[in-house]
């Protein structure tokens, strides 16, 4: 037999790599999910919101144009929701 030794592939060896490649995955990680939160956040504020705002705007515009059909579909959504509340 040889006395060559096999290179020591013990955790001890190669714990030190393993950290840092750990410590920059983690890193990389968070700095993904920073990105991502803050890209849902306006994705939320622009597709949830802007369109609330719209169709607001579209329905007062709508009643200025067409008074007698706004007061009408007003009173129609009245009777629905009273009669689904009442007790």
């Amino acid at each position: 037999m040889s006395d060559t030794k096999a290179p020591d592939t013990s955790a001890q060896n190669t714990d030190q790599p393993n950290s840092e490649a750990a410590r920059r995955a983690r890193e990389t990680a968070e700095w993904i999910a920073t990105g991502a939160k803050e890209m849902g956040q306006d994705a939320a504020q622009h597709y949830v919101q802007e369109p609330a705002k719209d169709l607001i705007s579209l329905a007062k515009e709508y009643a200025k144009d067409h008074p007698d059909v706004a007061a009408c579909w007003a009173f129609g959504l009245g009777v629905v929701v009273g009669w689904k509340l009442k007790p």
